[in-house]
């Protein structure tokens, strides 16, 4: 790593990748004197408030919300790298039985049998759910007895008893005390998200930053992004 000052370093991200950063960054901190603040949005909340002027050093977002800012010159093209996959489960209440979601069919079955489903409205895997139960033919049925929030974690609804279950990327759902992941949802209707990681033009702390990506995409990591719920991507 570059030899730099100590810095202070923001990340704007979001709800899906704060759990892997909240266990790469105290590393990083140990091992640079770096210190490193998130700012933290939904995914869609976090894309418009930079688009409307809000900068910081480094963007963690889904790699379409990082392509649309480096082609609007508001991210570096050149620092861009991949940085995490993750893919969309069930939630329930630990301890509570386990609903079949292992096929397409036992999945659909799951959501009509279920008392209520909670999921985000502004957030990708929130977004994806209507259209999902418009694709399987059971979006009327569906719709009375889902439980919506904003953004932010899901699961907290249901260990609220709110909600029977929740809809949201696992890496959410891992994050949420008292919640047991079911497991993905089955491959033929899966959605996975891609993020990606770049350095803002106005960045006031470059090289700390570029020794920040460096860190995040050693391979060593790889096994802290299954902890949280991910798949490390590298380039």
């Amino acid at each position: 790593m570059p030899a730099t000052p100590p810095a202070t370093i923001t990340v704007r991200t979001s709800n899906s990748t704060r759990p892997v950063l909240d266990l790469l960054l105290p590393g990083f901190e140990r091992a640079t004197g770096h210190k490193v603040n998130l700012i933290l949005d939904t995914a869609k909340n976090s894309l418009a408030r930079i688009k409307a002027g809000e900068r910081a050093d480094v963007a963690v977002l889904l790699g379409k919300s990082i392509d649309e800012l480096c082609a609007l010159g508001i991210l570096l093209t050149e620092t861009r790298q991949p940085f995490s996959r993750s893919n969309i489960g069930i939630g329930v209440l630990k301890g509570a039985p386990k609903p079949d979601i292992s096929t397409v069919d036992a999945f659909k079955q799951t959501l009509l049998n279920a008392k209520s489903i909670a999921h985000t409205v502004h957030g990708p895997s929130g977004a994806y759910f209507p259209g999902l139960c418009e694709r399987l033919g059971i979006a009327d049925q569906i719709k009375p007895k889902t439980v919506t929030r904003p953004g932010g974690y899901i699961g907290v609804v249901v260990t609220a008893g709110e909600a029977e279950m929740a809809f949201q990327q696992i890496c959410e759902l891992l994050a949420v005390p008292g919640l047991e992941v079911v497991g993905p949802i089955p491959e033929e209707i899966q959605y996975n998200f891609d993020s990606k990681a770049a350095i803002f033009a106005e960045s006031k702390n470059p090289d700390a930053a570029r020794a920040l990506l460096a860190y995040l995409a050693r391979a060593e990591h790889a096994a802290k992004f299954v902890e949280a719920g991910l798949e490390q991507l590298q380039s």
